[in-house]
């Protein structure tokens, strides 16, 4: 059964629901995008199964969210981000991540906080339809092992447009929330087995398995 505590930060308190493993190989710390909450089909489905193969889950819940308010700017979302951090205390690699937005924010200030890797559900390459506006460059700060989980018709940006050196799982058919159509060549269930499997693998073989960068 899940915990649950709240945290401070700047911006108000965060809600913190927490699945600990039994013998923790690693720690994976998810937050959700500027739109959604933790709620999200991805999250859940790597919270809820993920303990059960020795990788602890904390998903986190930003203040904002609770309240029902708009995503501040991103230096405010690190900043809630970072406090939320200082009081977790683990003993097995952190990684860090989230979706859209707060994948974004991981790959910021994951080296930073000590996070040995970065997971990026749904990295938002660039703003829809604007391929100019870039964010490639806080992918590629993130200075830490990282994996990238992108829908194949992700409007904010297709595996397509990530550089071949960036270590990334595509979700065949899936939009921005890895969703697919009753068209797509995998089921919903499906899609959400493959984001779930590639994380397990990669952290079991790229974090754990082989901790240097």
């Amino acid at each position: 059964m899940p915990t649950e505590r709240l945290v401070p930060t700047p911006r108000g308190d965060a809600r913190l629901v927490v699945r600990r493993a039994k013998r923790p190989l690693a720690t994976l710390v998810l937050t959700h995008g500027a739109g959604g909450g933790i709620d999200a089909p991805d999250l859940v489905r790597l919270a809820r199964t993920l303990p059960q193969q020795d990788v602890s889950v904390t998903l986190v819940e930003m203040p904002w969210r609770a309240a029902g308010r708009m995503a501040p700017p991103p230096p405010a979302i690190d900043e809630c981000y970072r406090a939320v951090l200082d009081g977790l205390r683990t003993r097995s690699p952190l990684v860090l991540g989230g979706r859209s937005a707060g994948a974004r924010s991981a790959c910021r200030i994951g080296r930073e906080v000590g996070a040995r890797a970065v997971l990026a559900l749904a990295f938002p390459l660039h703003p829809p339809g604007r391929p100019e506006k870039s964010r490639l460059d806080e992918l590629l700060g993130a200075r830490v092992r990282t994996l990238v989980v992108q829908g194949e018709r992700d409007p904010f940006g297709t595996p397509e447009e990530f550089p071949d050196d960036v270590a990334l799982v595509t979700v065949p058919d899936g939009d921005h929330s890895l969703k697919v159509r009753r068209s797509a060549p995998l089921s919903q269930a499906d899609a959400l087995d493959l984001v779930l499997e590639a994380t397990l693998e990669w952290i079991v073989r790229d974090v754990v398995g082989n901790p240097q960068h």
